[in-house]
């Protein structure tokens, strides 16, 4: 009798895991089936949310499905992070951010609301693209040697402004700080928009911004351009030189991608990398993506993408370190 009712035990467990792979692959089959919600760790207007945009348009064509893009910026993209961390690894709830907050915060912020390395699924890597320091128009300095050389003659004088505290543009100013021996106080804004118009505007001296957001200004000479970060120029604002051209090596690269919820089944997240990059590679998106003054976008399994995150987290923790910066 024992023996029975464990045999019908056991033919009832293998039953019900059958019937929960055949549900698991058939919501996979029908996916998606609704729209789907691309939260953007920005706010509207950023080089962040017109990168978010522009994918969501052609992605949403490609599964003949509705994208909705959700700026929620703020608390260096914890809060938009959060939203995602805890949605279902179902595939309609998404997240479009910069390596900023998900590389960088964690390396700073000390209690953080959730573990971009454990609670989201990398998808896709969609662009690739140091990030821009400027100064207002009547800043009297047109490089970063000379920028250097009036901070340092004038301490605690000027000011400079990042899209928050522990991201990337705050890093590589503290890191110059420390390098150079300046002294300046950090202004965190919520936005680039923001910041790139109090630039214009005189209220802000120095500031930081993704390639894409101060184009427009910087072509009409409403601010200066006086370094970008990583390896290569861009191709709209080539005249500006990198930081180690100018003497301050600083590799560190940013960059743009699409996450999801842990523990995403691994036939959504590779149908989206698979659609995600045809729309990277395709000619129309590279003439795009050069007009918003980032690289030549890159290929990247998810498995290639989620490697770039752990090797991110590890450089940034180092640069931290280096510059004694932890944040509550």
């Amino acid at each position: 009798m024992n023996k029975q009712v464990s045999d019908f035990r056991r033919h009832m467990l293998m039953a019900i895991a059958a019937v929960s792979l055949t549900a698991g692959a058939h919501a996979q089959d029908t996916w998606p089936s609704k729209p789907i919600s691309l939260v953007v760790a920005s706010g509207a207007g950023s080089g962040v949310d017109i990168m978010a945009r522009e994918l969501a348009q052609k992605l949403g064509a490609a599964l003949n499905q509705t994208i909705i893009v959700d700026n929620k910026p703020g608390a260096s993209g914890m809060v938009a992070g959060q939203i995602v961390a805890r949605a279902k690894p179902d595939g309609y709830t998404l997240l479009y951010s910069n390596a900023s907050f998900i590389t960088v915060a964690p390396a700073v912020i000390a209690k953080m609301n959730h573990d971009p390395a454990k609670d989201l699924t990398p998808i896709a890597q969609t662009a690739v693209g140091g990030i821009i320091l400027m100064v207002g128009k009547s800043i009297p300095a047109n490089n970063l040697q000379e920028l250097v050389a009036l901070v340092k003659a004038n301490p605690n004088k000027y000011t400079y402004g990042t899209w928050g505290a522990g991201t990337s543009a705050h890093l590589t100013t503290e890191w110059l700080k420390k390098k150079a021996g300046l002294a300046m106080d950090h202004v965190p804004y919520k936005t680039t928009p923001q910041i790139v118009n109090d630039l214009a505007a005189g209220i802000l001296p120095i500031g930081w911004a993704d390639p894409a957001t101060p184009v427009p200004m910087l072509e009409a000479r409403q601010m200066k351009g006086i370094a970008i970060s990583g390896g290569t120029r861009v191709p709209r604002t080539a005249s500006i030189a990198t930081m180690g051209e100018q003497g301050y090596p600083f590799d560190a690269v940013g960059w743009f991608g699409v996450l999801g919820p842990a523990d995403m089944p691994a036939g959504l997240t590779q149908r989206l990398n698979t659609e995600i990059n045809k729309i990277l590679q395709s000619p129309d998106m590279g003439k795009r993506m050069e007009t918003m003054n980032f690289e030549p976008p890159p290929k990247k399994t998810a498995e290639e993408f989620k490697k770039i995150i752990v090797k991110d987290i590890a450089i940034w923790k180092s640069i931290a370190t280096d510059i004694n910066l932890q944040m509550e």
